[in-house]
């Protein structure tokens, strides 16, 4: 096992896998930026180290960087969380020369899933379903043109590289394609530095279905069954939930082993995920591979009571997963919501110093947060300021217990998003389990019309 753990993060993240090094008897090291300096996983990890000023490019995203502090304050093992560096193929690849431990899946494994047109090259050889679209990478817009006149409108135009709905946009008809292609190859070019872009068909009220994965380096690979992640804006998820009301039994083992296969056509080792788009026919279709641990994870802790985070380290140290996928069952149900610094209804962040921060309790309710009273969330990175997360025997009492959750909580000095989640989670379709990634377009226009005093169609 690993003697010290440099964690490649911040925030709410960094916390968590610090508790779970704490558990396992491993120290930690905790690097920050400039002015992270007052952060919480600073404060509680064993050791830390600044590496840079604000901007991402000077300290999150240095790769030189953290391998320094790595090497300076002797980790063995670098876990890397979520976003930053935690799917660079080449991050992974250079702490392999340097004798560190990169806490993820094998560089070929993150550059196979990251491409997303070699991702979906891959699931067909695992006879995994994937939605009908380009064979690879447009090379101009007369190709564009006749691909999507073959797949049939509307078509959606994905960047290769990166996600996040940035490189993405959705085509009705033939006049939309050429300025479709050239905007999202340009906006994929700006943020993934490749305006690679390809074409599937668009599904017009799918739900998004993701499936939690684990492998180890013996071969064994197990999935923890679903979220379900439709409540999302412009690709961002506000709200997770598991299991999902959509599948029964049979779809969810469907769904489940087709995870399995992904994961074992590209050897996985460690924690991933396996995201489907899934059709109002119940036909499902492969959409990207996330390969690191995902915001979410902890509805997946909750309904399995199994700890990803302890089952990464493990794995990265060599050893087994510690369960079979026959000792797995459902528990109950859990529903997540993550808290942002930003207006409820235009969405544009809003830092700033927080004056009263009281995070709920009670039954079946888990706060993951590193935010505080006098804490001030920053303008340069995520808006995220926590998440908050219910468990309960049943999706109702889960909704009684997440409502609670976000009634009680209280953060005063900066706007938030809690008044967006309360209505949401009294939302008739959200209650009722009627979901697809419309749903937060539908709602808002719904809500609009109802402060008109109109009567919105249903």
């Amino acid at each position: 096992m690993f003697k010290k753990i440099l964690i490649a993060n911040r925030g709410e993240i960094a916390l968590r896998v610090i508790w779970a090094c704490r558990e396992l008897g491993i120290r930690t090291v905790a690097i920050h930026s400039d002015v992270d300096r007052d952060s919480l996983h600073v404060r509680f990890a064993d050791e830390d180290i600044c590496i840079g000023p604000a901007n991402n490019a000077d300290s999150y995203l240095n790769v030189t960087a953290v391998l320094s502090a790595a090497e300076i304050t002797g980790a063995d093992a670098i876990h890397p969380g979520y976003g930053f560096l935690a799917e660079n193929a080449h991050f992974a690849e250079v702490c392999a020369e340097c004798g560190i431990t990169f806490i993820g899946p094998s560089p070929d494994t993150i550059r196979r899933m990251g491409d997303k047109a070699e991702a979906r090259r891959t699931m067909r050889l695992a006879n995994v379903p994937v939605v009908p679209g380009s064979e690879g990478l447009i090379e101009n817009l007369d190709e564009a043109a006749e691909m999507a006149a073959a797949i049939g409108y509307p078509v959606i135009v994905k960047a290769s590289a990166g996600g996040g709905g940035r490189g993405m946009r959705v085509v009705n008809g033939a006049e939309e394609l050429d300025d479709a292609v050239e905007t999202a190859s340009s906006e994929a070019a700006a943020a993934f530095g490749s305006g690679a872009v390809y074409l599937e068909k668009y599904i017009v009220r799918p739900r998004h279905i993701e499936f939690q994965v684990l492998g180890d380096r013996q071969g064994h690979c197990v999935h923890l069954f679903e979220r379900e992640c439709s409540i999302q804006r412009r690709h961002q998820k506000i709200l997770e939930e598991a299991p999902s009301v959509a599948l029964d039994a049979e779809l969810r083992a469907e769904m489940g082993a087709a995870a399995v296969r992904a994961a074992e056509v590209v050897n996985y080792e460690g924690a991933g995920t396996i995201e489907f788009l899934l059709d109002e026919d119940r036909s499902f279709y492969f959409m990207e591979m996330n390969t690191r641990i995902q915001v979410e994870h902890p509805v997946t802790e909750n309904i399995t009571g199994i700890d990803l985070i302890k089952e990464q380290i493990r794995i990265a140290a060599g050893e087994p997963i510690s369960f079979a996928q026959e000792d797995l069952r459902i528990l109950g149900h859990s529903i997540e919501v993550r808290i942002t610094a930003e207006d409820p209804w235009t969405f544009v962040p809003c830092p700033g110093k927080i004056d009263i921060f009281h995070p709920p309790g009670g039954p079946g309710i888990r706060v993951d947060t590193a935010a505080y009273a006098g804490y001030t969330v920053l303008p340069h990175y995520d808006s995220m300021i926590g998440k908050l997360i219910a468990r309960a025997p049943s999706r109702p009492e889960a909704i009684s217990r997440i409502k609670r959750g976000v009634d009680l909580f209280v953060i005063e000095g900066i706007s938030s998003n809690l008044a967006l989640l309360q209505e949401i989670l009294d939302d008739p379709d959200f209650v009722n389990g009627d979901l697809s990634t419309a749903f937060m377009e539908e709602f808002l226009e719904r809500r609009r019309q109802r402060l008109r005093g109109e009567a919105a169609p249903r």
